[in-house]
């Protein structure tokens, strides 16, 4: 099936920081390898002048979601570190909204829709349609997905641009379910009309 991109649409790159990737503080294996799929993604959008949205995990030093704080992760993504930054091989053009969150000390935000006022910049933008893409699939990835719907959005999931921490071996399969179950589309780069 052939998706031809059109105004409304956004490009929504999630998580794609050092900390995430080979060598990070909480390194999802396998992450690498989605670079050039969503440099391909990113460079469709840009040349037919559509939005590139970029979310990042923001913490601040004692973030709830660490383990000294009694969370469940190491520290990672801390707010101006090279950690958080996102990756140097990522080529977000010069006009990409960034979008951060969890920059509060006592809120976990799995979603990038969580206080962070993304909601409102896709108003402003006239987005419908999310092209959702990045890392984790099955936290941060899911739960925007899952937010974006419930909010009305049409998602697409790009299969192809999507990686899984996976602690137990189908979570990234399952969370892939799920969000088609509740209603996004998944798709690939080569289902996009040029």
């Amino acid at each position: 099936m052939t998706i031809r991109l059109v105004p409304g649409d956004a490009l929504m790159i999630i998580d794609v920081q050092n900390d995430f990737l080979l060598g990070g503080n909480l390194e999802i294996r396998g992450a690498d390898v989605i670079m050039t799929l969503l440099n391909r993604y990113i460079a469709r959008f840009q040349i037919l002048h559509l939005p590139v949205i970029a979310t990042r995990d923001w913490h601040p030093p004692d973030h709830c979601s660490f383990i000294d704080q009694g969370g469940l992760w190491p520290p990672h993504c801390v707010a101006g570190s090279i950690g958080a930054a996102f990756h140097a091989h990522l080529t977000l053009p010069a006009d990409a909204h960034i979008v951060s969150k969890a920059t509060a000390r006592e809120t976990e935000a799995y979603s990038a829709f969580a206080g962070s006022g993304l909601f409102e910049l896709l108003q402003s933008l006239h987005i419908c349609r999310i092209f959702a893409g990045g890392i984790a699939t099955e936290y941060c990835v899911h739960n925007t997905v899952i937010d974006a719907l419930q909010l009305g959005y049409s998602v697409v999931i790009l299969q192809d641009a999507i990686q899984a921490l996976n602690r137990q071996p189908n979570d990234g399969r399952q969370a892939v379910q799920d969000m088609i179950e509740h209603g996004a589309q998944p798709a690939h780069f080569c289902e996009l009309a040029a």
